[in-house]
């Protein structure tokens, strides 16, 4: 088993970011320790949660007031392959396939497929998010972290999520009210992914650069300054799902349900490079057992701060 020795924090400028997501200096964006994720420094506030509407089955709402009290960290970037091979190492973890795997417009679980391998066909990288991966796997990874770099990292809440992922907008999307305007923003199923494979939905209207899995922060940031939060990978959270959203739903900001292995589904959000666009919103509420692993599921960690 590797040792890995964690750094002091470290406050990062143009050279830590990836090339094409560079920005200016930024005091509110740090690294805890050369292997951890870049965070985010997320301000308190209040939002409206969910929307009005939703798929057959799937409500975004009802809609309710979230009162976040204190600021918090979200990763700048979904966690890649490269952060969590430093867990693996460090602690010899193993994930084991099957992963489910697109095949057409069908899901396959494919006997090999692991986060090393997605067998979807593309090479992996260690900048693109780390994938075949459950809520389990990714609950160990930020157990690990926490422990790793003594700081309380976690999943975001469900409500964490979305308020992070909207950046201060009121439109449905990170970017505003229009399906077609995705590309600039979100690694999304668009016209050159419709053009190499061929799904039964509508494309968004343009082209991102990137017809399969994209290195993270390729493209533009939200408000809050976070990448991908629409499409790429959809993200695990803390949260149990239930829809409606039940009575009881916490109103703070923290997550809803029970813990591990008393729970039916945990939410999962943002969408991904293969999803319609319709599920890119950031109301729109995924579902899916704790123990399964998709090539189009990955997620980022959440911090707490003093």
């Amino acid at each position: 088993m590797a040792v890995l020795a964690a750094a002091p924090v470290i406050l990062l400028g143009l050279a830590a970011l990836p090339a094409q997501a560079a920005e200016a200096n930024d005091p509110r964006v740090f690294q805890d320790c050369d292997v951890c994720p870049v965070m985010v420094e997320v301000p308190p506030g209040d939002f409206v949660m969910g929307a009005e509407g939703g798929e057959e089955g799937r409500p975004d709402g009802p809609p309710h007031e979230v009162s976040i009290a204190r600021a918090f960290a979200i990763g700048r970037f979904e966690v890649t392959n490269r952060e969590f091979a430093a867990f693996v190492a460090d602690t010899g973890y193993e994930t084991e396939p099957p992963c489910a795997v697109r095949v057409g417009d069908e899901w396959m679980l494919h006997p090999e497929a692991v986060w090393t391998d997605l067998k979807t066909g593309q090479a992996g990288e260690p900048d693109h998010p780390v994938a075949c991966v459950n809520w389990l796997d990714a609950r160990a990874y930020v157990a690990w972290l926490a422990d790793f770099s003594g700081q309380p990292y976690r999943l975001p809440s469900e409500a964490e999520w979305e308020y992070a992922a909207r950046g201060g907008a009121s439109g449905d999307f990170p970017w505003g009210s229009e399906p077609d305007e995705a590309c600039s923003q979100a690694n999304v199923y668009d016209s050159s992914a419709q053009a190499m494979h061929g799904y039964s939905w509508q494309p968004a209207l343009c082209d991102d650069g990137f017809p399969m899995l994209a290195p993270v922060g390729r493209l533009q940031p939200n408000g809050f300054g976070l990448h991908d939060v629409a499409g790429n990978l959809w993200e695990w959270v803390e949260d149990c799902y239930e829809a409606p959203y039940p009575a009881d739903i916490p109103t703070d900001g923290s997550a809803y349900g029970p813990p591990s292995g008393q729970c039916d589904r945990r939410s999962v959000r943002g969408g991904s490079w293969t999803s319609r666009i319709s599920r890119q919103r950031l109301a729109f509420r995924g579902r899916d057992p704790e123990d399964l692993r998709y090539s189009i599921f990955g997620f980022r960690v959440a911090r707490s701060l003093d």
